[in-house]
């Protein structure tokens, strides 16, 4: 079963490819969304984090709290750091669970929507990793209307993510989503260069080369 890793910036414009990828058949995986689930349901990742940050983190039912870990990690580079790396174990191991799953089930591929994918160490495990890129400014107006933010607070959490060159020097593959993209103009590009990489020997790196 091949393995393909989505990442970019926020905004940029991954759920489509990611309904792209739906669409061929592909099990889609949300880092992000295991992630929530895991600190509702895993004894053992609650206990790994309260180990580390003590039972402050837990709320009056002895549950995990994410508003409460969060506040811990705020502003502290080495408890996030400490945090990444516990959490990071467990979304991994479920991760591949999930592969697993998927390819019994006769999935012909899966793909991990992760925006950290490169970081945690999950591009490594893939066989391709894409980077869908936008505009900054396009980001911004994105996630302003999508999320409710103010203009400052958008403008914060897209500088805040790594430059394009980041993606563009580590992945296999760069989706652009381009200013004057309609929403099919850019669904139909993601599936075009998406597509190869579900066969059994896709070219790496690969896909138009206008698009890199």
């Amino acid at each position: 079963m091949k393995r393909i890793g989505i990442t970019g910036p926020t905004g940029a414009g991954k759920t489509t490819a990611l309904g792209a990828l739906e669409a061929l058949g592909v099990c889609v995986i949300d880092a992000d969304e295991v992630y929530h689930r895991l600190l509702e349901e895993s004894g053992p990742l609650q206990a790994a984090l309260t180990d580390r940050f003590g039972a402050s983190i837990l709320d009056e039912r002895g549950k995990l709290d994410r508003k409460r870990l969060g506040d811990v990690v705020f502003d502290d580079p080495a408890a996030l750091a400490d945090l990444n790396g516990i959490a990071h174990r467990f979304i991994l191991a479920e991760i591949a669970r999930l592969e697993r799953q998927a390819e019994q089930a006769g999935c012909p591929a899966s793909a991990v929507d992760a925006i950290a994918l490169i970081e945690c160490g999950l591009a490594a495990r893939c066989d391709a990793v894409v980077g869908v890129l936008a505009p900054k400014e396009l980001r911004i107006r994105r996630i302003i209307a999508r999320e409710g933010l103010s203009e400052a607070y958008a403008r914060s959490r897209a500088e805040a993510q790594p430059p394009d060159s980041f993606y563009r020097a580590r992945c296999t593959h760069i989706l652009e989503n381009r200013e004057d993209d309609t929403p099919d103009a850019f669904a139909a590009r993601a599936r075009t260069l998406l597509e190869p990489l579900l066969s059994p020997d896709p070219r790496l790196p690969g896909g138009d080369p206008s698009d890199r």
